[in-house]
């Protein structure tokens, strides 16, 4: 099981206020990829004197430092997710903008013989499907 993302700063030495505490408790408990604003609305609603430079800087720090990845749906807004979630690929919904998570053993295969290949050992990936439903 993932370790939180409390847990992991602490591992790395990051110095945990009470406002980070929350802000990193916020993110585990985000089953979404919040971008900055939706964080603070969220850590504000724990902590009302969680300012949004606050939530700027600590997502930052927790980016740089590797236990938070950046992600860019085209929407304009970086959001944000664990960087020790289990691997998963995103479908982006261009309607509603929902994000749904998924993997498919079968493109993740496929991944590696392309990799192979072109002559290279897959170290990483991401992919990001964008789409309409087909039925409304």
């Amino acid at each position: 099981m993932p370790r939180t993302i409390t847990a992991r700063c602490e591992q790395k030495g990051l110095r945990m206020t009470g406002q980070r505490r929350t802000i990193a408790r916020v993110l585990d408990q985000a089953r979404d990829h919040p971008h900055v604003e939706e964080l603070h609305a969220r850590a504000s609603a724990a902590d009302p004197r969680i300012s949004l430079a606050t939530v700027y800087r600590t997502v930052k720090l927790f980016e740089e430092s590797g236990i938070l990845e950046k992600v860019d749906f085209g929407d304009g807004r970086a959001r944000y997710e664990s960087a020790e979630r289990e691997h998963h690929d995103h479908l982006i919904d261009l309607d509603t903008g929902q994000v749904i998570e998924f993997v498919d053993p079968e493109i993740e295969a496929l991944q590696e013989r392309i990799a192979a290949r072109l002559g290279y050992r897959l170290t990483g990936h991401r992919m990001e499907l964008y789409g309409v439903p087909l039925k409304k």
